[in-house]
């Protein structure tokens, strides 16, 4: 089963409505308003009394492809925390990298999420860090001075204020060339009680970046890798990069009443790792490229996952009119009142990528997918 053109266009428009590039409200500045300082790669996550939460970490500037005397790079993972989006959003909780070194040093803090266990109490934080330890025997030769392995760790606390430290362990990781580097988690709640966990992945090279999947079983502690690759790279804006960034699932309403449930996903996507010459005589546009991604959508059924459907499949549909473009880690959710409300890391002309955030009201979104 497909969906019809109609349908894809409407998703695609609320999209595109949603990530509006020109509405886009600063929420959580970078530590400096220069190139290669941000703050982002989270999500979002409402509380049953109303409080919203917003998590990602600070990133100062450093080049990883170089090693870590270029620069600080991720240094710190935050919570902050409102009654509204209309309020100022204030820091809760955060953690340094001597905080998550729990079995190594840390070299830099990556993506994270925070995910809500309503039937067990407590909340869970998935946090990626660079740790500092050896690559594989075969490709030690390949590892710069200074760098280390991305590898996934998740805590749990009661509540987002008092996640525990002490609860901290590593839950994914990899120890194959292809899929050396594991980050910037993405987890959900699957309907039969599963936990599904997308990531970024990394090879020992650097020439591309893929989602994959485990997925933890309802009232087991372990995840178990199921695929390296749930999103295909494409043939031109995202060949290099593939990155899911969020699932958001889909109302009944309108033209998606009647039909069986699904969601969409936003992803982040790039022609190179590296910044490529663009020849002056041919149309200029932005490639995007690691650290300066850009955005896309994808869509699929949620009985069929991790089944997924590119729908910007030539260009992307997300990019900031300012300094790269860049335009990336969306994150997104339909809070309690029925708006739609989202934040990502927006490319600035000063070369910062703060966290924006935009949001549809219950109406506007009724009349997207009912058009």
């Amino acid at each position: 089963m497909n969906l019809e053109e109609e349908q894809i266009n409407q998703l695609r428009e609320l999209g595109i409505r949603l990530i509006d590039q020109h509405e886009a409200k600063i929420l959580i500045p970078a530590k400096k308003q220069e190139s290669g300082f941000w703050f982002g790669g989270g999500n979002i996550v409402q509380e049953s009394n109303g409080r919203i939460l917003i998590c990602g970490r600070y990133r100062n500037a450093g080049d990883s492809t170089t090693g870590t005397g270029a620069g600080e790079r991720g240094l710190e993972f935050s919570i902050f925390a409102a009654k509204n989006t209309k309020e100022d959003f204030h820091k809760i909780l955060s953690f340094s990298k001597q905080d998550l070194a729990h079995s190594s040093e840390i070299v830099s803090i990556e993506g994270g999420c925070l995910l809500q266990d309503l039937q067990n109490h407590k909340v869970e934080l998935f946090i990626s860090t660079e740790k500092k330890i050896a690559y594989p025997k075969s490709l030690i030769n390949f590892q710069k001075t200074g760098t280390g392995v991305w590898t996934v760790d998740l805590l749990h606390g009661t509540k987002a204020d008092s996640i525990d430290l002490s609860t901290i362990q590593t839950i994914a990781a990899s120890g194959k060339g292809n899929t050396l580097h594991i980050k910037d988690p993405v987890a959900f709640h699957s309907s039969n009680g599963n936990t599904e966990l997308l990531y970024c992945n990394h090879p020992f090279s650097w020439s591309s970046s893929n989602t994959g999947l485990a997925r933890r079983k309802e009232n087991e502690n372990t995840f178990e890798q199921l695929s390296d690759s749930i999103l295909a790279r494409g043939n031109s804006w995202d060949v290099a990069c593939s990155r899911i960034t969020e699932r958001l699932p889909i109302p009944k309403i309108g033209s998606f009443a009647d039909i069986p449930d699904l969601s969409l996903y936003f992803y982040d996507g790039a022609e190179c790792l590296r910044s490529l010459d663009q020849n002056p005589h041919a149309a200029k546009r932005p490639r995007g490229y690691s650290c300066e991604e850009l955005g896309g959508l994808a869509w699929g059924w949620d009985n069929e996952f991790p089944n997924i459907k590119p729908i910007s499949t030539e260009f992307p549909l997300f990019i900031s009119p300012h300094a790269t473009g860049c335009s990336r880690y969306v994150s997104s959710i339909f809070l309690q009142n029925e708006d739609l409300f989202a934040t990502w890391q927006q490319a600035q002309p000063d070369g910062s990528q703060p966290l924006v955030m935009n949001q549809l009201n219950k109406s506007e979104v009724h009349r997207i997918l009912s058009a």
